[in-house]
């Protein structure tokens, strides 16, 4: 398919907030954030113990109070996804690399902690390289990324493409769906990735075979069907709450596509990617992941010295920014539009090409 033309992007005031009296680009930006790209040991160890602390402690009262009632249980699942969204966010950090100084610590790290979050630390930490290097390029979708259309390529597709890519798109499946599957099953067989990188499979199959176990002695000392009981909620909560925060990071109306050598690294970092603003206690339990943006600009900032980034350039605040409630507007959005350079809804989509196709008509009556 030939490269599709790129309209000069018009929301440079959004993008690009006003610091020293001036617009600061995005590749300034990212020089400005590396100050914080200094790991501290003790920081980090302080984070891992408040966060796996906690969720043992609720995993125990949940397998103890089901004698009591499986309410219990369901209601306590909730927190415990929410602490392994937070571990979640720990492996995220150790695959950057940015947890800890020490290289060997991040990948143990990264590795103990995949046996609960069930994503392979190796495969993991390569695939969302990738998508931190192709984030926003249209040639470079595939690997670590919401599968995204554009309107001219959904309208060139067959029918029954179109329909794959409707249910796909669909927040049921989507968001109740793909997460479980994602976690369960895909991370187990990611063809998508060994293809050229059959180095992967060992560190794939040890993971998922120490996660295996994990699980088949927790059955023998507890009961197969109290750890069935316990974990199954977490998990499919887990999942859904990563793929969500995952989700509306880079879908969001006004963010960055592009094709080709138009395409650009820090461009595509400042402006596809959201600042997720939440509240407190859903900062906390995300790891900061909401201050996306800064991310991507500079991965190797630890994830609890995000919000410094923001205390020390309060503007990135208003970047991107996108509450609770205007994230939920996000989910109809399903198509790039080239021309208008937003993600638009399947309805927008059917209306400019239905409005192009009565133009050509009328034009070749003309």
């Amino acid at each position: 398919m030939p490269p599709f033309p790129q309209p000069e992007r018009t929301r440079l005031i959004h993008h690009n907030p006003i610091s020293d009296g001036r617009p600061i680009p995005p590749k300034e930006w990212a020089e400005r954030l590396r100050i914080f790209a200094r790991p501290c040991a003790k920081r980090g160890l302080l984070q891992l113990a408040v966060t796996a602390v906690p969720f043992a402690v609720l995993w125990a009262t949940m397998a103890i109070t089901l004698s009591h009632g499986y309410w219990i249980a369901l209601l306590l699942s909730l927190p415990a996804a929410c602490f392994i969204v937070r571990l979640f966010m720990i492996q995220h950090d150790c695959g950057h690399y940015s947890f800890f100084r020490s290289r060997w610590a991040n990948d143990l790290v990264g590795s103990l902690i995949a046996l609960l979050t069930l994503a392979p630390h190796e495969y993991w930490r390569e695939a969302h390289a990738i998508h931190h290097s192709a984030a926003g390029n249209l040639n470079g979708r595939g690997i670590g990324d919401v599968t995204t259309l554009t309107v001219r390529e959904y309208a060139s597709s067959t029918w029954w493409s179109r329909l794959g890519y409707r249910l796909y798109r669909n927040p049921l499946v989507l968001l109740l769906v793909a997460p479980t599957f994602l976690f369960v099953v895909k991370y187990r067989f990611p063809l998508d990735m060994l293809r050229g990188r059959w180095r992967l499979l060992p560190s794939i199959l040890l993971s998922s075979l120490l996660s295996a176990s994990a699980m088949i002695a927790a059955g023998l000392a507890l009961g197969f069907d109290t750890v069935a009981m316990v974990q199954a909620p977490v998990t499919v909560l887990s999942a859904t709450i990563g793929v969500w925060l995952f989700y509306v990071q880079h879908q969001f109306e006004n963010t960055y596509w592009a094709d080709g050598p138009v395409w650009d690294f820090h461009t595509a970092a400042f402006e596809g990617s959201s600042y997720f603003h939440l509240p407190r206690i859903a900062e906390w339990l995300t790891a900061n992941i909401g201050a996306h943006h800064v991310h991507h600009l500079c991965s190797r900032i630890p994830s609890y010295r995000l919000p410094e980034c923001l205390r020390r350039y309060p503007e990135l605040r208003q970047v991107n920014r996108v509450t609770p409630w205007q994230s939920i507007k996000c989910l109809p959005l399903t198509l790039w539009d080239e021309d208008s350079q937003r993600l638009v809804t399947f309805r927008a989509a059917r209306r400019k090409l239905t409005g192009l196709r009565c133009e050509r008509s009328g034009g070749s009556r003309g």
